[in-house]
């Protein structure tokens, strides 16, 4: 049974997924303000955590960043009711792997934790083959799960690396919303969401760090392709 640590200081959205994820065969343990979620992330071991940004004594950004200075490997899914792109970015660079904002549909959380849990090895899934992919001047390795761009490593969370690793995958053909939710996501449906635009920006300006060239380019009405810039 793999266990889920919820931090949620709202009763009723903890009551919600809680009855949900219990029912779907979790064991949940609840905190409803980030020190004892923070406190219970360090003592005990988690499949995945989830966390509110908004808690009370320590907000969720900061829980996260403390867990990751600890757990570079436990899945974090951050769920509020913040949904700007700059939030967004935001929780993502505090070192969570995923974002999901309020309101949101049970079925739709469940995908996200479906993922997250299948990424970090829990569904016993085959190992990654040997692989490095190479494309202008950005070398991804799929084993090590490193990605260097001139040199310089860059630091991905799990769901930029799964997505940047879609694209190495796929040169030069454009993908749709759609292709990337069901690689990345784990989703065959359209979540009417922009989260897909969301994580593809906040690649590009990774990428564009190190790099002069835009290599992630957006094909009005279609998606995104990765080539070189002409």
């Amino acid at each position: 049974m793999k266990k889920i640590l919820l931090v949620e200081d709202d009763t009723r959205v903890c009551s919600f997924i809680n009855k949900g994820l219990t029912e779907n065969g979790f064991e949940v343990t609840v905190a409803m303000d980030g020190a004892m979620g923070l406190q219970l992330a360090l003592k005990s071991q988690f499949d995945l955590i989830i966390l509110d940004i908004m808690l009370p004594n320590i907000n969720g950004l900061e829980v996260c960043r403390k867990i990751r200075q600890e757990n570079t490997e436990v899945p974090i899914l951050f769920l509020s009711a913040m949904g700007s792109t700059e939030n967004v970015v935001i929780g993502l660079d505090s070192g969570a792997d995923d974002y999901l904002v309020k309101p949101f549909k049970f079925i739709e959380l469940q995908a996200r934790i479906k993922t997250l849990l299948r990424r970090g090895g829990k569904t016993g899934e085959p190992e990654q083959e040997n692989e490095v992919f190479k494309f202008a001047d950005l070398v991804l390795d799929n084993t090590e799960k490193t990605v260097f761009r001139n040199g310089n490593e860059l630091s991905l969370t799990s769901t930029e690396f799964r997505l940047l690793l879609m694209f190495m995958k796929n040169p030069r053909k454009v993908l749709s919303r759609v292709d990337m939710l069901h690689e990345v996501w784990g989703v065959n449906f359209d979540m009417g969401t922009n989260v897909v635009d969301v994580y593809v920006n906040y690649l590009r300006k990774k990428l564009d760090k190190y790099g002069s060239q835009k290599l992630i380019q957006t094909v009005i009405g279609m998606g995104y392709v990765l080539k070189e810039y002409q």
